[in-house]
């Protein structure tokens, strides 16, 4: 439950056993191979270079059976099984050469099958708004590629359809006599026509009919009469179709080789993951140089592959200014682990400081329990999780998620017991449905957050004391533990001692009433504000002090106030969902309330109540880690948490379709 150790390796190896090194390193899936430093020195720089690999082919090679794989999804789509987990295959079957080949050549067929159904479909569209085009001159028995004479030319176009067509041959007879307008056909918006002119009035004529909105028509390339080409184009539509066809089903035969694919598709990625990683490696004719970083429990078992393959080596713990550079591996509990989800959507924390997992998971499982609060939908939350849990195996993030899922639907559930909440009141709306006469009272309830959301809203604020006052108190370890104890004492112990004459003159005020306890409470908290701003100002000078001072009280008042109002939204959430998940169970009797209680009305209350309940979950399930998630980044963070961590990539096998062994 801390961040892993880490070791900084440094490693020399005879070229001839480069790749065997970087497939063992693969195999153990450990090492993180950082740019060699060696490179940064001019002198080294002329007798080092970087290795070569080939890394852009392969990057090819994996687009390419991506590709197959889409297109083979988009025309014969696999049948995947809910909660299925990955397959396993054995780590050297990722490394064999001959499947990478022979899917590749899978990939191509398709590929070239994808391609040729791409331009089919780009030639329908062509010949469809061909035909599209020829519609209106289909009446027309003039051939379009004969439209012209030695001395006169015929134009086809088209004018709106609002326009008469005793008006635009009008407008042409008084402005050109050597021409004439026919009509050929017409429909919503258009109208078509065929204009006949001499050669020598072609341009008079188009310029008389411009204003009605007259636009010439062409149909360049065609042989024959509008029906002849329109023939045409659906005979080569149809003959496309065909060939399309048969290229889908030459696709569909291909379903089998999906898994082939999927295989060879984490093949090239393991692949690329070792070209990566040789790109980073240095060396001369002879040997190669290696830099990276471990985790320290991982020494034993690579320093006897290191050994068997001849290479020097060495391992040093990082330097304090390294830090920053070292990356960050963190190992948790089965509890802690839940929320790795949580930290790596923020931020991991930054080498050499604290993991906040196992600080986080109390409060985040009973804050997200409190907010939900209803034994219904925690026992959905129980069941999806465990179901994933037991069909999907999974790891990484989909197993914190699956985790964190668990826990909460726990405290869900048992929040729901306090509160007297199952799918908000339904237990009580069924038996007052049924019995009208019944008296009873509904689901035994610790508190109830509708009728005392005053003692909710207080124990709110309480969790959020206490919450703060954890990360205070983190923050006091790590400031002792780094030496800076009297930082400590001035800063978190002066708080911690205002905060006691606080509570004990609370204490005075509201419960015990004993004049001594008062004046206990207020010399504490005099004590405590004296140390705060003695605090504040001690590495100050002269009117330094006094700001420090000044900014310290009005920067801890505000700044506790806000901390602490904020978990008023722990408050809200609860009896927000209760509220809504209550209108929906309302709403969902009232037909049997006013009609009876028959099939229909029932149906109805089946249909309302899943509805209802499905969209105030989705949205309580989204609202509540949000909230959450704030509270904990927030305020709990801002007390001790150091950011900035680079996340820990070893070279390893890390499939998308497989799970090697």
């Amino acid at each position: 439950m801390a961040i892993v150790p880490m070791k900084k390796l440094r490693l020399m190896a005879v070229r001839s056993v480069k790749d065997e090194l970087l497939q063992e390193l693969l195999r153990h899936g450990c090492v993180e191979v950082s740019e060699p430093t060696e490179l940064q020195d001019e002198k080294m720089q002329a007798l080092l270079r970087r290795e070569d690999s080939e890394l852009l082919n392969l990057r090819s090679q994996r687009q390419s059976l991506q590709q197959a794989l889409t297109i083979l999804d988009r025309y014969a789509p696999g049948k995947t099984k809910l909660f299925a987990p990955k397959p396993q295959v054995a780590g050297e079957t990722l490394l064999d050469e001959a499947l990478l080949d022979e899917a590749l050549q899978i990939a191509e067929q398709l590929r070239q099958n994808g391609e040729r159904i791409r331009r089919i479909g780009a030639e329908e569209s062509r010949l469809r708004s061909t035909a599209e085009s020829l519609q209106p001159w289909l009446d027309l028995d003039q051939p379009l590629d004969a439209l012209e004479t030695r001395s006169s030319v015929v134009t086809l176009g088209a004018i709106p359809v609002r326009t008469p067509f005793a008006r635009a041959e009008e407008l042409l007879t008084d402005s050109v006599r050597e021409a004439e307008l026919f009509p050929v056909s017409e429909d919503k918006s258009q109208r078509y026509l065929l204009l006949l002119s001499s050669k020598t009035q072609q341009n008079a004529a188009l310029d008389a009919l411009r204003p009605l909105g007259f636009s010439p028509i062409s149909f360049a390339g065609m042989e024959g009469t509008a029906k002849e080409n329109l023939a045409r184009a659906e005979e080569e539509l149809r003959t496309l179709a065909q060939e399309k066809a048969a290229l889908e089903l030459a696709i569909a035969a291909q379903a089998p080789q999906r898994e082939t694919l999927q295989l060879a598709s984490d093949a090239a990625d393991t692949k690329i993951g070792l070209a990566e990683t040789e790109e980073r490696l240095c060396g001369t004719d002879g040997v190669v140089l290696l830099q990276g970083w471990m985790p320290a429990e991982r020494e034993a078992a690579l320093s006897e592959v290191f050994e068997r393959l001849g290479c020097a080596y060495e391992l040093e713990d990082p330097a304090e200014e390294e830090y920053p550079a070292v990356p960050v591996q963190l190992k948790n509990n089965r509890f802690s682990n839940a929320l790795n989800m949580v930290t790596n959507m923020y931020s991991l924390p930054v080498y050499g400081s604290l993991d906040p997992n196992p600080l986080m998971a109390p409060f985040f499982i009973l804050f997200f329990g409190l907010m939900m609060a209803d034994m219904g939908y925690g026992l959905i939350m129980i069941a999806a999780a465990l179901v994933a849990l037991r069909k999907l195996k999974p790891e990484g993030g989909l197993l914190a998620f699956c985790q964190l899922l668990l826990y909460g639907g726990i405290a869900t559930f048992a929040m729901g017991v306090l509160t007297g909440g199952f799918f908000s009141d339904i237990p009580y709306r069924l038996v007052h449905l049924f019995n009208p006469d019944s008296d009873w009272p509904g689901l035994w309830y610790l508190f109830n957050p509708e009728k005392q959301s005053n003692l909710v809203l207080y124990g709110s604020m309480v969790l959020g004391l206490l919450h703060l006052n954890a990360g205070m108190a983190v923050s006091f370890y790590k400031k002792k533990r780094d030496g800076k104890l009297m930082d400590a004492l001035f800063e978190e112990g002066s708080l911690w001692v205002v905060l006691l004459g606080a509570l004990l003159l609370a204490a005075d005020k509201l419960l015990l009433h004993t004049e001594i306890l008062g004046y206990v409470g207020m010399a504490v908290l005099a004590a405590g504000l004296a140390l705060l701003l003695f605090g504040a100002g001690r590495h100050a000078k002269g009117f330094g002090k006094l700001t420090a001072a000044f900014g310290c009280i009005y920067n801890t008042a505000t700044g506790w106030f806000g901390d602490i109002l904020s978990y008023s939204r722990i408050m809200a959430l609860m009896l927000a969902g209760g509220v809504v998940g209550k209108v929906f169970n309302t709403v969902a009797v009232m037909p049997a309330q006013s009609a009876g209680i028959t099939w229909w009305t029932m149906l109805l209350f089946v249909v309302i109540f899943l509805l209802g309940h499905t969209m105030n979950f989705g949205l309580n399930l989204l609202g509540c880690y949000v909230h959450d998630l704030r509270l904990q980044c927030l305020e709990f963070f801002g007390k001790f948490y150091e950011d900035g961590g680079k996340p820990f990539r070893p070279l390893r096998f890390n499939g998308k379709y497989v799970k090697a062994k």
